[in-house]
């Protein structure tokens, strides 16, 4: 059958990133507590397109996830990357990978367990040079009390909860749990799925001792990972969904 994608294009463009979007896919990914979980993911999958050739073959991003599915992980991205470059001839690949990650927290005075979700994501790069470039990330909901409504009100500050996004850069393999809980410790308290009436007062009197401005958050989390000699890069940002304002807060810091 004619290939229209192998013909020659005469315009003389050559395509950055060609390939497909949100391909829901299960995969397995490593688990601190457990060794693995199953999960599906939202796939990315591109690669470069050189001037001459017309299109890329879409139907190959589907099958090369067929043949290395379902462990998808940070240590086989390099590997996976550099499958998609062999098998659609192309000279760098990019893929990202979304996916609900599940973590059980106890409540803090019941200890009443129950699942957390957080969405965590994977990037990598490869280019014509063969260099890998991985990057990790966390999506995590926290609650913040507002240090200014607390020093100005007789009673009581307003509080809300929010999402605190971390991307870094690493030498060594880094655990989503370890990048979370740094994330919720920097907040003024984490947040739980499931909370009796004793978990409510100390999750409530927590953060009400401990309020941070999105400012503080951000900051709290770029001083941990500048003394992390693992971190090579990091990203953060920190959203307030603001309680008695009809807008969002929002702070961010990327290293150099």
């Amino acid at each position: 059958m004619k290939d229209i994608q192998n013909q020659r294009d005469y315009r003389n463009i050559p395509i950055d990133k060609v390939g497909i979007k949100n391909l829901r896919y299960p995969i397995i990914v490593l688990d601190r507590q457990n060794s693995f979980q199953h999960t599906v993911a939202s796939i990315n999958m591109y690669v470069d397109l050189p001037h001459e050739y017309k299109g890329t073959h879409m139907s190959r991003f589907v099958e090369l996830l067929h043949i290395i599915r379902p462990d998808i992980s940070l240590e086989r991205f390099a590997e996976i990357l550099e499958k998609m470059k062999q098998h659609l001839n192309a000279a760098s690949a990019h893929i990202e990978i979304t996916f609900p990650y599940f973590i059980e927290k106890k409540a803090p005075v019941t200890g009443v367990p129950g699942l957390m979700d957080y969405t965590c994501r994977i990037i990598g790069c490869c280019d014509a040079a063969n260099k890998v470039d991985l990057v990790s990330e966390v999506h995590v909901p926290i609650s913040s009390v507002c240090p200014c409504s607390k020093e100005i009100s007789d009673e009581g500050a307003h509080n809300q909860r929010g999402e605190v996004r971390l991307s870094t850069r690493f030498k060594r393999f880094i655990w989503f749990e370890d990048m979370i809980e740094l994330v919720e410790a920097s907040a003024s308290c984490e947040v739980y799925s499931i909370l009796k009436r004793a978990d409510e007062k100390e999750v409530t009197e927590r953060s009400f001792a401990n309020p941070k401005f999105v400012e503080d958050i951000v900051r709290d989390v770029a001083n941990k990972l500048n003394e992390d000699k693992n971190i090579t890069w990091f990203s953060v940002s920190a959203e307030n969904f603001e309680s008695i304002h009809n807008h969002s807060a929002y702070a961010s810091i990327t290293s150099v």
